[in-house]
């Protein structure tokens, strides 16, 4: 089974300052890792227009709708952390995690994403982490779900 992060799927450094372009950023990560064609990004724009994908404690994870799954070549998440909390239809967002999810296998990974966030000092810990290694460690059970 192939890992749906890998090192070069993580930011640690978010450059996106807006919502949209925190999506997008999210979606480039996901095009560059060969997990989606670029059309996917429309695709994530068009869920968020339909209703927020903003989960609570800090973290957002923007998705394609079900018309999008055309452009998913394989399951594959993106990660990306803010320094700064971006404003997401006012929430505060520091983690942005691009899904894709190839014939339904993201489920398991996205339940294992709720339950580190669902964690107060998981969620510290991923604050505090100083470099993408030390991000990848802490989500290495994404990998496994």
């Amino acid at each position: 089974m192939s890992k749906v992060l890998e090192l070069d799927q993580i930011k640690a450094a978010g450059t996106a300052r807006t919502k949209e372009d925190a999506i997008a950023e999210a979606a480039e990560i996901l095009v560059a890792a060969g997990a989606v064609t670029p059309e996917y990004l429309g695709f994530m724009k068009a869920r968020e227009e339909l209703t927020s994908t903003f989960m609570g404690n800090f973290l957002a994870i923007p998705h394609g709708t079900n018309e999008g799954k055309d452009t998913i070549l394989s399951s594959a998440l993106s990660f990306v952390r803010y320094a700064d909390p971006l404003d997401w239809d006012g929430n505060e967002v520091r983690f942005v995690v691009g899904i894709a999810g190839k014939d339904g296998g993201h489920m398991d990974t996205l339940a294992a994403v709720a339950t580190i966030f669902s964690d107060n000092d998981e969620v510290q810990k991923l604050v505090d982490a100083s470099s993408e290694d030390e991000l990848l460690a802490l989500l290495a059970e994404l990998n496994n779900a």
